[in-house]
């Protein structure tokens, strides 16, 4: 663990008491199932979501404890923020949902699971700890170079999804949205009727689970639009 946080935060130039403060508020969480799982998701070129979050929940610590702020739950919820990465792959809800969802099994505080739940904007936040949170994640991933990876990761991911789509027959253009977590696609009235709507989204879900990889879920949302134009004279 300590290397981890060494790789971006040099601990030997902190005060050892407060290094072990902050390993004191997440020991309980370290070496659980879920936790570990984040060292096998990638996060900033070279550095993996473990990293991440570790950085996150440190520099929340500190910040909190600057302020007499709630250092113990700031750590914690840097910690879990992206918890809901580890297993996105193999269940259905986005990251915040299912991170959401296993610090209701944990038994984390109101604070924690608002900090988790607000770090994408998903619910309003209810704390401090919960805005620091934020800036923590947000300065984690403002360092040089740190988007690089993911920027491509999600690029092609569009690119792939709409070459997906656009085979199909009766398909007129699609469009990659949320940051390729959902594919909009327009088909041809005349071509695709609504009951075959129903068929196409299923084969182009099917289609997609076969040939790419992401996390969590994709939603396919097929749109069928018929217009009638008259003219009063």
């Amino acid at each position: 663990m300590e290397k981890a946080i060494l790789s971006r935060i040099n601990l030997q130039r902190q005060d050892t008491h407060i290094a072990q403060e902050y390993f004191d508020t997440i020991s309980d969480l370290i070496d659980t199932q879920e936790v570990q799982a984040l060292k096998k998701c990638s996060q900033h070129m070279a550095t993996s979501r473990f990293q991440h979050s570790l950085n996150v929940s440190y520099y929340s610590f500190l910040i909190c404890r600057k302020f007499g702020l709630d250092a113990y739950s700031a750590a914690r919820a840097g910690l879990l923020h992206d918890i809901g990465k580890s297993v996105d792959h193999d269940m259905e809800g986005t990251h915040v949902q299912l991170g959401a969802d296993l610090c209701k099994k944990y038994k984390e505080s109101a604070t924690v699971l608002n900090a988790v739940e607000s770090h994408h904007g998903d619910v309003e936040p209810t704390s401090l700890i919960s805005c620091i949170v934020q800036a923590a994640d947000t300065i984690s991933a403002a360092r040089p170079g740190a988007r690089r990876e993911t920027l491509e990761t999600y690029t092609n991911r569009l690119k792939q999804l709409e070459d997906i789509t656009n085979s199909f027959k009766g398909v007129d253009k699609s469009f990659a949205i949320q940051a390729g977590r959902e594919v909009r696609i327009m088909v041809v009235p005349e071509q695709i009727s609504e009951d075959d709507m129903i068929l196409l989204a299923r084969d182009v879900s099917k289609r997609i689970e076969d040939e790419l990889e992401y996390p969590g879920q994709i939603k396919v949302n097929v749109i069928r639009e018929s217009r009638v134009t008259d003219y009063a004279k």
